[in-house]
């Protein structure tokens, strides 16, 4: 029988208030369809949890990846199954944005993004 390889992410420090991450993160636009077909609800849900299995704790994700804030709609859904304690997300917003002022931008998106 073989044994499973069981790969280990490593961790690192990220800035200087001792924030420790994976050291290779999930970039989580591919998942909405920014530049590609969506995948389903299901499969990404999956593909974060692999992920997570796998040793990946940092995940980034935007409001711009997809329609009406599906990436992270998605990348939601997908950590509240996963213990919150272990996972650490970068999001931007306003990206694109140039009709609306950043200040009204900010005010608007803020909240559902938090």
């Amino acid at each position: 029988m073989a044994e499973e390889l069981r790969l280990q992410i490593p961790r690192v420090k990220l800035g200087s208030q001792g924030f420790e991450v994976s050291k290779l993160g999930f970039g989580c636009m591919g998942l909405s369809g920014a530049l590609n077909a969506p995948v389903s609800e299901e499969v990404g849900i999956s593909i974060i949890k692999h992920a997570f299995d796998k040793g990946i704790t940092f995940f980034d994700t935007a409001d711009a990846y997809g329609a009406n804030n599906a990436n992270e709609i998605l990348v939601g859904k997908a950590l509240k199954q996963l213990p919150r304690e272990k996972i650490q997300i970068a999001t931007k917003f306003g990206v694109g944005n140039a009709k609306s002022s950043c200040c009204k931008w900010f005010s608007r998106i803020c909240p559902r993004v938090l």
